[in-house]
């Protein structure tokens, strides 16, 4: 009897000498990961320190182009270094999409996402970069509705609708578009 309430006494020495150093070892690793943390704030520089590039992915003057104009204003007032925007059209917005992508990713190269970016992922197949994985969002800056008008003499009522009656109708129906 006495033996067993020795190695009773024994395990619970055991059970409190490791939770005492799995406390430890938690803490340890707590610092550890802290350690990464304190080293990129002392070593943090001021943002920017040089010229940032801001990409429109469609011709100056349009909106796109006028909205990040403004803003590269804005930010170079407020930030006191240049923002300049570079217009790379083409391809459906998708020229300047991937000169966003394949630049270095250090804050330097900012792109204008438009509606575009996000038709362009769906409908092709085969881009040269992944938008979801590739860009990653710092700001919304302006919001743009995507509407969709049709005469009132269409029967069609919803999107699904007016498809089947296009489908119905070939060659019968006329559309405009503020692009492509």
């Amino acid at each position: 009897m006495q033996r067993g309430a020795n190695l009773r006494g024994t395990i619970a020495q055991g059970v409190q000498a490791m939770e005492l150093s799995r406390r430890q070892s938690l803490h340890l690793a707590a610092g550890a990961a802290a350690l990464p943390t304190v080293s990129r704030i002392a070593y943090a520089q001021t943002y920017p320190t040089r010229p940032v590039r801001i990409v429109v992915s469609v011709p100056a003057g349009q909106g796109a182009d006028i909205v990040a104009r403004l803003i590269g204003q804005w930010l170079s007032e407020r930030l006191g270094q240049q923002f300049f925007v570079e217009n790379r059209t083409g391809a459906s917005g998708n020229i300047g999409t991937e000169a966003v992508v394949r630049a270095p990713p250090d804050g330097y190269t900012l792109l204008l996402c438009t509606t575009a970016n996000a038709v362009s992922a769906t409908v092709y197949e085969k881009l040269n970069f992944d938008f979801i994985r590739d860009i990653a969002p710092v700001a919304g800056i302006i919001r743009a509705p995507n509407v969709m008008e049709v005469n009132p003499a269409v029967p069609a009522k919803t999107v699904p609708e007016f498809i089947a009656y296009a489908k119905a109708n070939p060659g019968k129906i006329n559309m405009a578009s503020a692009g492509i």
